[in-house]
């Protein structure tokens, strides 16, 4: 009998698990999909209780994506879905799924696009914007970042880095910036209110990362400032998971029993074979 080689065996072996659907090695991640795009939230309304939001395929409205209990000032993690048409919609925290929302729009996912969903505006007035998200590179040594103004008391709002760096001018409330590339590196982020008190805070942005500036009114007055990492790199997105139904944009939580249950089967009867070829050779001196 012919002898299987080392190679030749890791090869049977991988084609194995490829096929069964397993990974190759637990930190390998799978290429996003070219018509996919991402989305996320934002609730930039400073006097608004925290929400449950969903996104619903029109195509497909029972394989919905549930992000819960989103509160003033969070942005959630992006989630990639497949292209098509959606419906996002906002409910008070805890409320029945069922009934209706306090706020919904509609937004097209273009394969490799990303967008931000953000609640804005005051209770009173409250609104859904839609925000094309630009998460290119920046060139060579650069960072890319966008301000959000979300601070009621304190617009409109002036907003500059260390080194005279303008990245908004008479911001009004809710408003947003188109993004700028600055240098990147640590610097001082200063942003100056209405009142004229400017709130400062450290930062650091990383060569080639694509940051959002997210200027916020602070419990017992004045301004708190924050940066929220948009994307680190080239293809270097943080995407969370979320509660999800059974249709297309659930997250893949793990093989099924059945499934499950055949893929230890079948690899243990490989593994048995491959013990099988490494005994003959033994036995017949062939090393």
């Amino acid at each position: 009998m012919s002898r299987l080689s080392r190679s030749a065996l890791l090869a049977v072996l991988s084609a194995g698990l490829c096929a069964l659907g397993l990974p190759l090695a637990a930190g390998a991640a799978a290429a996003p999909a070219a018509d996919s795009g991402l989305v996320r939230t934002a609730h930039l309304s400073p006097d608004t209780p925290s929400v449950d939001v969903t996104v619903d395929p029109v195509s497909e409205p029972d394989a919905e994506v549930v992000l819960p209990a989103v509160g003033y000032g969070e942005v959630s993690p992006y989630q990639r879905v497949p292209a098509g048409r959606y419906t996002v919609s906002a409910r008070a925290a805890g409320a029945d799924p069922g009934s209706p929302p306090v706020l919904s729009t509609t937004l097209t996912v273009a394969p490799g696009s990303a967008t931000t969903v953000a609640g804005v505006g005051l209770f009173a007035d409250l609104g859904l914007a839609v925000l094309t998200d630009d998460l290119t590179s920046p060139p060579t040594g650069s960072a890319r970042v966008r301000v959000l103004d979300a601070a009621a008391t304190g617009s409109p709002l002036d907003v500059a880095l260390g080194g005279g760096t303008v990245l908004a001018t008479d911001l009004a409330f809710p408003g947003s910036t188109d993004p700028v590339d600055v240098p990147a590196g640590a610097g001082t982020l200063t942003v100056t209110g209405d009142d004229g008190a400017p709130a400062e805070l450290p930062v650091d942005l990383a060569a080639g990362s694509v940051q959002t500036v997210l200027v916020l009114d602070r419990e017992g007055g004045g301004l708190s400032v924050t940066t929220v990492l948009d994307a680190a790199g080239p293809g270097v997105v943080p995407v969370g998971g979320v509660e999800a139904g059974g249709g297309g944009t659930a997250t893949d939580d793990g093989l099924p029993v059945g499934r499950t249950a055949l893929a230890v089967l079948s690899l243990t009867a490989l593994l048995l074979a491959a013990g099988q070829y490494r005994v003959r050779e033994i036995r017949t001196g062939r090393r």
